[in-house]
């Protein structure tokens, strides 16, 4: 492929989803180019992404739960005290981290790493491999294999991170209102953190506190989603380059920002865990 388009046609091939959607003057349809897959705003799903992400979701399921089911108390197997390892991990940092009483934190935690984890390693696959199949799956059902899209990894895509960002939002307003009741969380908008003891003053102060307050709170969920979205970007980027580059040297640069590129993928795992329990924490707090 990259010997029949320009370097900057593989570049955007290689970033483009593979989208279904509606384009204005043609309907619903799945996107031919990358210029049409952006005219189809949000009027449109990212097939690939989806795909992966649910896949990898259900991998992950189905892996914990065999071994849940086979699980012994003897000695373990390897793949046993993998897994047990990750969830004494993730129990730790919870219990080191969250100040609440809820006993969801610890199996969302769990799952947000493990399966951002997942995604973020479709990152190692050759960039190439999986790309050129779809291409010739296409060209077998007749398509143009250079409209052909497919990416595999997740955790590029923003509607992805987005998507797990805000779901923490929610729950972020949810556990904020649950322990503090909704005047708490109103007044926790509001009165924080200018007050004043004159009722005039107080007044005064309120929309000043609540446009401070709502930017840090709706600031949590985008800087969360992009975080791990520009960093996974970056990193898919770099691949790409790498493989423009001549056969010969493609090895003596891929294969150290490969073994780089699994610390980057399990720091942001981590992070994004991370923060999810210190969000959920603060959430939780009632001492004001």
């Amino acid at each position: 492929m990259a010997a029949e388009i320009t370097s900057t046609d593989y570049i955007a091939h290689h970033l483009t989803n593979w989208t279904y959607g509606y384009l204005p003057g043609e309907g619903w349809k799945v996107a031919h180019t990358a210029k049409e897959a952006g005219e189809m705003g949000f009027m449109a799903i990212h097939l690939d992404s989806m795909l992966w992400s649910i896949g990898l979701g259900i991998v992950f399921c189905a892996l914990f739960w065999l071994v849940a089911k086979k699980a012994t108390a003897g000695v373990p197997g390897k793949l046993q005290a993998a897994i047990e390892m990750i969830v004494e991990f993730v129990d730790t940092n919870v219990r080191d981290s969250y100040n609440g009483t809820s006993q969801l934190i610890a199996p969302l935690a769990l799952t947000i790493f493990v399966w951002i984890f997942l995604m973020n390693l479709m990152d190692l696959m050759p960039i190439d491999y999986i790309p050129v199949l779809a291409q010739k799956v296409g060209a077998a059902m007749g398509h143009d294999p250079h409209h052909v899209f497919f990416k595999i990894v997740p955790t590029t895509d923003p509607n992805i991170t987005l998507g797990m960002s805000f779901s923490v939002f929610a729950l972020i307003i949810y556990y904020s209102i649950k322990e503090k009741g909704l005047g708490g969380f109103v007044g926790e908008l509001t009165l924080h953190p200018f007050s004043a003891k004159n009722p005039i003053a107080k007044i005064i102060l309120i929309p000043i506190n609540f446009i401070l307050e709502f930017v840090t709170l709706i600031a949590k969920p985008i800087s969360l989603g992009l975080r791990l979205f520009g960093n996974m970007y970056a990193g898919e980027l770099i691949f790409v380059l790498i493989a423009l580059m001549p056969f010969w040297i493609q090895w003596a640069l891929s294969v150290p920002w490969a073994i780089f590129h699994i610390l980057i993928i399990t720091l942001q795992a981590f992070v994004f865990m991370m923060l999810t329990i210190v969000y959920l924490s603060l959430a939780s707090q009632t001492e004001h």
